[in-house]
């Protein structure tokens, strides 16, 4: 099964990935001039299943919005392999001496490995460790500032950097530049761990997960709300006490987080992950004597696989956002004449999911409306291009096949 990746990075970066032979695995690029664009980057990221960042700067500048992203992000780490390359395309092809180049990179010490081990006792006199300056607000002009007042001064014949877009404005302002490589191996390992964390985070999300309630006086018909917002099948064991069936991707932190927060009345959960129901329904029975313990409410806790306990909820800090006034979402409820509500009814849907792929069905049972409605809305989606058709599910021998559907919206806002 190929895995989506959305890779942000510059468009030097996204030549390099051209070259590459990527198996299963299917990029989505999306490319900045700075790297300071990238977290606005991040909020058009249509689905996908990892974000990858060309580096540590985009996705320093991206931290505050990836907090609202429940999918893996990784960025492409400096290492030894890309700094001993661009030094040798230096030293041994241009014949400058260490001591006349100047660099910045996330961490010098990789430098001064690279050149111990190599051998090589002359160490460039004039190196920038950025990764100290990510602990306050970053200025890029630093780093262009750094070479350049190092050249004009006749310290230097040419600048390595990191960073794309600080070679690009040394080369206008004329200073002998060079790019520190991106080596194929670097990538294809960056990739490749992009990919399995990917796999990963999907392998768990489709994990079992058993709920326990305690909750009095509660009526059939809100034993059916009840399943419908945890998206669980809920089963009456006692007057008081209901067992509930889901996965780990469908009942996450925060949801049961979110739950809580707006259930009116008194109710007490424990909540199981597992390989097996078996182990979950463990987990959740010891989840839901922890909850029992505390005197409030509202209460709940979830054990995790590792015995890791989380909770209790919902009074953990979490902020939401209550407003979203991006212009791009505006225009889309524009031109589809869609309500707002709706419109970021099916941006959670799409941030809920962990397969890029669903069905009307799908999206019906996620908005408690019903198929003829959720059509309507699919309609005028696909009509516009926020959501294509990428496929049929033949579910039963009889009768026609479902149409198969992907988003092509930005989700994280």
């Amino acid at each position: 099964m190929s895995i989506k990746i959305a890779v942000i990075g510059s468009y030097e970066f996204m030549e390099r990935l051209h070259t590459l032979d990527l198996e299963d695995l299917e990029i989505d690029p999306y490319i900045y001039k700075e790297p300071k664009e990238a977290a606005e980057l991040v909020r058009e990221l249509k689905p996908c299943d990892a974000i990858f960042f060309s580096g540590a700067l985009p996705f320093y500048f991206s931290k505050q919005v990836l907090e609202n992203v429940n999918i893996p992000a990784l960025y492409l780490a400096q290492d030894e392999m890309a700094v001993a390359t661009s030094l040798l395309a230096i030293i041994f092809t241009k014949k400058i001496p260490p001591e006349r180049i100047s660099v910045d990179l996330m961490d010098a010490a990789i430098l001064t490995n690279v050149l111990d081990e190599s051998g090589i006792n002359q160490h460039p006199l004039w190196v920038m460790d950025y990764q100290k300056l990510l602990t306050g607000p970053f200025d890029l002009e630093e780093l262009v500032n750094f070479h350049h007042s190092l050249w004009k001064q006749g310290k230097i014949d040419i600048a390595l950097t990191s960073v794309h877009a600080v070679y690009s404005r040394l080369t206008q302002m004329g200073v002998p530049a060079l790019r520190m490589a991106d080596p194929r191996s670097s990538l294809l390992r960056g990739l490749q761990e992009a990919k399995n964390q990917a796999a990963l985070f999907k392998s768990r999300a489709a994990q079992v997960a058993v709920g326990y309630l305690s909750i009095e006086n509660l009526q059939q018909d809100q034993t059916n709300k009840l399943g419908q917002l945890l998206q669980a099948y809920v089963q009456k064991l006692t007057p008081s006490l209901f067992v509930l069936y889901s996965t780990r991707g469908e009942m996450e932190p925060n949801r049961l987080h979110d739950f809580l927060e707006t259930y009116p009345d008194e109710i007490t959960i424990g909540f199981g992950y597992g390989a097996t129901i078996k182990e979950a329904d463990q987990n959740a029975k010891i989840a839901l004597r922890f909850a029992e313990k505390e005197d409030t409410a509202k209460c709940g806790y979830i054990l995790m696989e590792n015995k890791e306990l989380l909770g209790p909820f919902p009074f953990e800090t979490k902020q939401h956002r209550l407003k979203n006034d991006n212009p791009e979402f505006l225009q889309i409820a524009k031109q589809t004449k869609l309500s707002p509500a709706n419109l970021s009814k099916i941006i959670e849907f799409g941030k809920a999911r962990k397969s890029l792929n669903f069905t009307a069905a799908d999206l019906a049972d996620y908005l408690q409306v019903t198929r003829r409605s959720t059509e309507r809305l699919v309609k005028k989606l696909v009509e516009h291009g926020y959501i294509k058709v990428v496929g049929e599910e033949m579910v039963y021998h009889q009768g026609r096949p479902r149409a198969l559907y992907e988003l092509n919206l930005p989700i994280y806002q």
